[in-house]
């Protein structure tokens, strides 16, 4: 496996992104991982090298670059990340603040960012390419699907947040204008992804052009697809990743040339 950290230029900076990608020449499909809450760490790196060793150049962007280098890790005794749900008040709003100054629409133009750069020499096959997000992440998904459908035709939002408002522009009226296919893991127990929004994605979806699919995972809490994490599911998120590698192979096949 190969990987570095280099910097993205934008409009409004230098994104510090991590890659990696298997040893071959390629050229590999992209995919782009949308972080979650907490920021850029190890489990998301770790996550991003599970996706490259079956054949994917994957790129983990730190799209908090505008407010410097943000990253949150609170560990319990067995050295697992503690949710948020269990911290004190203070630690919670230090986590969820760089969250309230970043913007989908942000994100969307990072994204066209992203896609310039690994157009410009990155060992990247052109064409197609997958977008998986965690918690916030997982709306970023849905937005950037629905923003570049051309492009995005595997999409995924594990446990994702306010995929569903009242507002116009809400991400599952984006999400309306993707392609491909798509797919939402969700938590039995998730207040940020009550039945409700759940509904409302299949009915919404349901005659898209993009092919949608979901799953509600039994017992499980909300963040429970993230390895590190107190309340991770395994069995979940395994179930997750043999549908989300079911999906990419259809729609981003992976490279399987000479290492």
């Amino acid at each position: 496996m190969k990987e570095r950290r280099i910097d993205i230029p934008t409009p409004a900076g230098k994104m510090e992104t991590f890659i990696t990608h298997p040893n071959g020449d390629g050229p590999f499909p992209p995919v782009v991982l949308y972080m979650d809450v907490w920021g850029l760490r190890e489990e998301l790196f770790d996550v991003a090298r599970r996706i490259a060793t079956v054949g994917y150049y994957c790129a983990v962007p730190d799209f908090y670059y505008r407010q410097g280098r943000v990253r949150h890790e609170f560990r319990d005794d067995k050295n697992r990340m503690i949710s948020l749900e269990f911290l004190d008040e203070q630690q919670k709003e230090m986590v969820r603040a760089p969250m309230r100054k970043l913007t989908d629409a942000m994100v969307v133009d990072d994204t066209g960012a992203i896609l310039e750069f690994i157009g410009r020499g990155e060992p990247v096959r052109p064409g197609a390419m997958g977008v998986i997000g965690y918690c916030m992440g997982g709306r970023h998904a849905l937005r950037v699907a629905g923003s570049f459908p051309q492009r995005c035709r595997a999409s995924v939002s594990l446990h994702g947040t306010r995929l569903v408002t009242d507002q116009s522009d809400s991400p599952h009226l984006t999400a309306l204008k993707a392609e491909g296919e798509m797919y939402c893991g969700f938590a039995e127990k998730d207040p940020y992804a009550p039945l409700s929004t759940i509904r409302t994605l299949d009915e919404t979806l349901r005659n898209a052009s993009v092919k949608y699919r979901h799953e509600i995972h039994q017992g499980a809490d909300h963040g429970y697809a993230l390895p590190d994490r107190d309340i991770h599911d395994k069995q979940a998120a395994n179930r997750d990743w043999e549908l989300i590698f079911g999906m990419f192979h259809r729609q981003i096949p992976p490279y399987t040339g000479d290492a």
